[in-house]
């Protein structure tokens, strides 16, 4: 079966006047629709580069070099640009890691959330900001008929990320990529933002890119699991092989830093 994602020797360079770095080297990896894949690794790994790298949002002196993206067939690295446009939050959508930084601190939270899909001619004014209503209860936010009304910064962190997973949402996209969803939040809502990606994930059946440095969320929420280490990819496989059997040595200190996880546990 044709995978929904199909990353094929991802290269990327930033290039500085004395030197280049590569930040991603020959990543390949692969997707299937509905299934989670988690992206794990330490910070400065290449992880969200990759994600930025899918949805070509590398800001210079960033540069993808080499390889190929497939999603739904298509080479999204041989897009136009207003192709791609076409293809980012209606196709996939990213969530990012802080949620005060990616949202319009001026702009009332329901219409940025309309706002996603008017971009993609998917609903007038009405039907949009009645569809924000939705998209607000759907993720769990309290009263989301005056929620609708609030500023970011009249909620809450947990509240924040609940909003921006709502903006993701609201093309109804096969893939969503979680750029370390829950870095920012205390461990109760954590929890409680990655039990709603679940549920999310399993109502809409979506396929999931989970980029995390903590193996404990990839053994609550992946199918399989890819590990990144100075922008390669070292290791692959089903979450739960990966587990009881690591096989590279960086793989085992990822795990030897979770509490109460150790390899072959």
């Amino acid at each position: 079966m044709t995978p929904l994602l199909d990353v094929q020797d991802l290269t990327v360079v930033f290039e500085g006047s004395r030197t280049t770095v590569t930040a991603v080297d020959h990543v390949s990896f692969q997707l299937a629709a509905g299934e989670t894949l988690g992206l794990v690794g330490e910070s400065g790994s290449g992880k969200s580069v990759t994600a930025f790298s899918i949805l070509r949002l590398v800001q210079p002196p960033g540069r993808i070099v080499g390889g190929r993206v497939l999603f739904e067939g298509l080479d999204l690295l041989t897009l136009s640009e207003r192709d791609m446009r076409q293809v980012r939050g209606a196709r996939i959508s990213l969530i990012f890691q802080e949620p005060m930084t990616a949202l319009n601190p001026v702009m009332r939270v329901g219409d940025q959330i309309a706002e996603a899909l008017r971009v993609h001619g998917l609903a007038d004014a009405g039907a949009a900001r009645a569809r924000a209503i939705e998209l607000l209860d759907a993720v769990r936010v309290t009263e989301p008929a005056r929620r609708v009304r609030d500023y970011p910064h009249q909620l809450s962190g947990g509240m924040r990320q609940r909003v921006m997973i709502a903006i993701a949402l609201a093309c109804r996209p096969p893939l969503i990529i979680a750029d370390e969803p829950t870095t920012a939040l205390d461990v109760t809502i954590q929890a409680q933002v990655l039990e709603l990606l679940r549920e999310l994930k399993e109502r809409f059946n979506l396929a999931l890119l989970l980029i995390t440095h903590d193996f404990g969320v990839i053994a609550e929420m992946a199918d399989r699991v890819a590990v990144m280490y100075k922008g390669q990819i070292v290791e692959t496989g089903p979450v739960r092989q990966i587990l009881r059997n690591p096989e590279h040595t960086y793989t085992r200190s990822l795990l030897a830093a979770v509490p109460g996880m150790k390899a072959g546990g």
